[in-house]
This record gives C-alpha cells, structure tokens and sequence, in this order.
C-alpha cells in the first residue's frame, strides 16, 4: 500500500503540506535503513484530552503522554496508528528540545515509527537504545530534505518544460 496519512483530531494546528511531504520521505528512509516497507502509518495529531482517552480506553492507562502507537504490522511491513498529542509535544519541546517545537515534534513522529520497526523504550537499556535510534534519524533529515528539494526542483523543471 505504501500509504502514510495525516490526520487532526481535536486540535486546530496544521501541518503544510511540505512539511508532511517531508515526513513521508524520512519516515520511509528510516523504514528502508531497517529493511522495512511502508505499508499503510496513520498520524493522529490531537489535543492532550484526545490522547488521554485513547490512553484510558485502549492502554487503561489514566495519565496523558506524547505518543501511543499501535501495531498492526505484517511480516516487513510497518502498519499502525500513531497518535501524538501536540499539547505534550510543546510542552515537552521546552523541557528537553531547548524550546524548539519543531525539533520535538519530529523526535515524537520518528519515536513512533521506531516502536513500529521493533525498538521498544520499558527498559533503561531499551531507553538507551531507542534514543540512539532517534537521534540516527534526526541526523538523517537532511538527507530527506535534500531529496525533497531535489523532487520539488524537478517538478518544477517538468511544469515549465510543458
């Protein structure tokens, strides 16, 4: 299917649509590096009152938190629903990102399809681990950002072309 969507729920912050064209690029070069392929990743952006009832309804967990990710993968394949709290995701951004949403807002997105790949965070030494792989890909988005500037400028040569 190689499908990633992006959905709001009970919160009034858009994302552009570069931005999650960016996303889509990095997540699936995350999921190759771990010989995985996309298969269908919905992205639930919600306010922290969202996210506490999922947590409460689906985990019985009564806290609130940055993200929840539910797999439904199959063989290689990464499936699931991600939800993230936008809420946490700025608050957490001023304690542990220097204030930096954006730098935040992509840990939590990469986090989730972390869990998806297989990489879990209940143990310190899982802790560790899942940090190290964060910050691996947070390394590689320019990488992802160079290919998209490279697609962008291509399309463009190709509409003028035409």
């Amino acid at each position: 299917m190689n499908e990633i969507n992006f959905n709001f729920e009970n919160t009034s912050f858009p994302l552009a649509q570069q931005r999650t064209d960016f996303f889509s690029l990095w997540i699936k070069h995350i999921a190759d590096l771990h010989h995985k392929q996309i298969g269908e990743l919905n992205y639930i952006f919600c306010s922290d009152d969202y996210i506490l009832e999922i947590n409460k309804q689906y985990l019985n967990h009564h806290y609130n938190t940055d993200i929840i990710t539910f797999n439904y993968n199959k063989s290689n394949t990464l499936n699931g629903d991600i939800f993230i709290s936008l809420d946490t995701v700025r608050e957490n951004a001023k304690l542990y990102s220097n204030n930096d949403f954006n730098e935040e807002l992509d840990r939590v997105v990469i986090h989730g399809v972390l869990h998806l790949i297989g990489f879990n965070d209940k143990t310190e030494e899982e802790q560790l681990e899942m940090t190290t792989q964060e910050e691996v890909a947070l390394n590689l988005r320019d990488v992802s950002r160079e290919t998209l500037q490279k697609n962008i400028n291509n399309n463009k040569n190709v509409s003028r072309e035409t």
